[in-house]
């Protein structure tokens, strides 16, 4: 199904640039700048039991909030330019690191001991690793004419992306003090010995999921040269909802992604 869509958003292009074919202008165009991701909200796709006849109370409800901070985010495309408006085929690339996530279960959030005396808690832990998204999109512009060759401009688009998460876990592991019997106690036990901090071994968690995507925005863009213009604009992306597979230690996880951007680039004709 989703190999269909990309297929379609590529037909939709070629044929929507391949009318009044002489009439238009042709160019292509680079962009780069600072995306800024949404923090990701992320819950299970069903409530679940370890096993047994258990209470409903007992039920796990996992759900996570992720702080994915600023990042890179880049473009090209390729288009034409009927006068007012403009129909592209554009290829973005965006990334992020992670920095923090609060974890809950049945909406109550997971505190994080801060001091070895287990005194002090937080409730989001610094996380590693980062977020990508590659996308595939058909943009449509419409150009207000400011004179002088000046355009202000507004743009919409659809497509697909894929999301990917690489290596992403808790930067440091949390070990509770020992028990009367010396074993280990896990986080929210009493414990009779000191908390410990070590440097989380585990590579982390790796996925990759493919979904729809759209973007609007807006710009402003001025000839420098002949048949090229310097282009400045905004751009919200975002996903529909998708589900990230099983990480090993959640479910499922229903979620979605979003992102601003600032990107600055230039439009060549020819």
């Amino acid at each position: 199904m989703k190999k269909t869509l990309l297929l379609l958003t590529f037909l939709a292009v070629a044929g929507m640039s391949s009318t009044s074919a002489q009439a238009a202008t042709h160019y292509v165009s680079g962009f780069g700048g600072v995306s800024w991701m949404q923090n990701m909200d992320a819950s299970d796709t069903y409530q679940y039991a370890t096993g047994g006849s258990i209470p409903a109370a007992s039920l796990y409800n996992y759900s996570s909030n992720t702080d994915l901070g600023s990042g890179l985010a880049v473009t090209g495309a390729i288009g034409c330019d009927y006068g007012s408006y403009r129909l592209e085929a554009e290829v973005g690339y965006q990334t992020n690191d992670v920095k923090s996530a609060a974890y809950y279960n049945n909406g109550v959030v997971y505190e994080w001991p801060t001091n070895a005396a287990n005194t002090t808690k937080t409730d989001r832990v610094a996380m590693k690793g980062d977020v990508s998204v590659l996308s595939l999109m058909a943009n449509g512009y419409y150009d207000f004419d400011l004179g002088s060759k000046i355009e202000l401009y507004a743009t919409a688009g659809v497509g697909v992306a894929q999301v990917s998460w690489h290596n992403v876990n808790n930067v440091t592991n949390v070990y509770q003090g020992e028990d009367s019997a010396h074993n280990i106690v896990s986080p929210g036990e009493t414990i009779s010995g000191p908390v410990r901090f070590v440097a989380n071994p585990d590579p982390g968690f790796n996925a990759h999921e493919t979904t729809l995507a759209w973007q609007v925005g807006a710009g402003i863009a001025a000839p420098i040269a002949d048949h090229v213009k310097l282009d400045l604009r905004y751009r919200y992306f975002a996903t529909t909802d998708f589900t990230l597979a099983d990480s090993g230690y959640f479910g499922a996880q229903n979620t979605n992604l979003s992102s601003h951007s600032v990107l600055l680039g230039l439009r060549v004709d020819f």
